[in-house]
């Protein structure tokens, strides 16, 4: 998430530099015929007895005297481990909606059987947190200091206390095919077969996915595409660094609208703020819009320079998750969508 990563910018920023983060959407992708009607080809082996350790992307190494069972993880590891066959005791980070239905960072996981220990920014309950008695607590990285995502700075050291060891997944500054394989080295360490044909075949539809998109750039090179998140008073418009998805899209030969440096150092690279009577600033041929809870989403914008825009006349407007749920399983719709986006795409810039 880009803007997540500067620990210095405000709540709103932090939560809409995801507007330079992920694509996104389509949560559900195709498992094996066992997968479909439940059975247990996941990916999970009986935990190990003994002692327990994973060297983590700080350079620390989390040690527990056996493989831990009471695992509590930001909704979107959680979400992640889950399509792993590993399971979170509990659960931070935006999991649960007001109607009370899963957040779409939540993937697959059933939200009744998880404990919420903070739901929003900056909540985080220690005292529900230590009733879990977890044996690790694990979240992702958006900055190179190592912070730990939706860990409240002010009450981490409280957090820590409590005594499990905590565990920290990049997904800064580097691309997406990095942070999906420590994801599943994690897994493994914590019980999960990495080798089951539902996780060999969804690394095998990511890699397809991969090769389709590359295929689509290379057979468009012109369109461009412009990466946004919506908020009442500013457009923020991604840059392409940063983000461990745009990153790895721009590799496969994605043509993003880029902001210049300068615009981007106010967020320490990740976005730029635009007023709504400037967002037509750029030309897309495709917009990339912010899917989280945080952001407006496209359809509740009610700004007339929006719907102006050429590629939203055009109906060229797709779904982009800034954190995306580390799993190959959950990856493949975001290379599929943007592939497909391209493919049908009309030069409207």
């Amino acid at each position: 998430m880009s803007n997540a990563r500067a620990t210095h910018l405000s709540r709103r920023g932090i939560l809409a530099a995801g507007g330079a983060l992920g694509l996104g959407a389509v949560l559900a992708a195709c498992g094996d015929d066992d997968a479909k009607s439940g059975g247990s080809d996941k990916g999970t082996t009986a935990a190990k007895s003994g002692p327990w350790t994973f060297k983590d992307d700080r350079g620390q190494t989390a040690k527990t005297d056996k493989t831990p069972a009471n695992i509590v993880s930001f909704i979107g590891v959680a979400a992640a481990l889950h399509d792993y066959g590993i399971e979170s005791k509990g659960v931070f980070g935006p999991t649960k909606l007001k109607d009370g239905k899963a957040d779409v960072q939540a993937g697959d996981l059933d939200i009744s059987k998880v404990t919420v220990i903070g739901n929003e920014w900056g909540q985080f309950n220690i005292e529900k947190y230590a009733a879990l008695s977890p044996d690790v607590l694990i979240t992702t990285m958006f900055d190179s200091a190592g912070t730990l995502w939706y860990v409240p700075e002010e009450s981490k050291k409280k957090i820590l206390a409590v005594g499990a060891p905590s565990v920290g997944i990049s997904v800064y500054d580097v691309q997406l095919p990095t942070p999906l394989q420590r994801m599943l080295e994690l897994a493994k360490s914590l019980g999960a077969d990495t080798t089951s044909s539902t996780i060999t075949a969804a690394k095998k539809r990511f890699e397809d996915a991969a090769a389709r998109l590359r295929a689509a750039t290379k057979a468009k090179p012109n369109i461009k595409v412009l990466v946004g998140s919506a908020s009442q008073d500013i457009f923020y418009v991604s840059g392409s660094n940063l983000s461990v998805d745009l990153e790895y899209f721009k590799a496969l030969g994605v043509n993003f609208v880029e902001p210049a440096a300068s615009a981007l150092k106010a967020s320490g690279g990740w976005y730029e703020n635009l007023s709504w009577e400037n967002v037509d600033k750029y030309g897309a041929d495709i917009i990339m819009m912010d899917n989280r809870t945080s952001a407006i989403q496209p359809a509740d914008i009610t700004e007339g320079t929006w719907k102006k825009l050429p590629a939203v006349k055009a109906g060229q407007v797709i779904a982009r998750n800034p954190e995306p749920i580390l799993s190959y399983d959950k990856c493949v719709p975001l290379l599929e969508d943007l592939a497909k986006a391209i493919e049908s795409a009309k030069k409207v810039s």
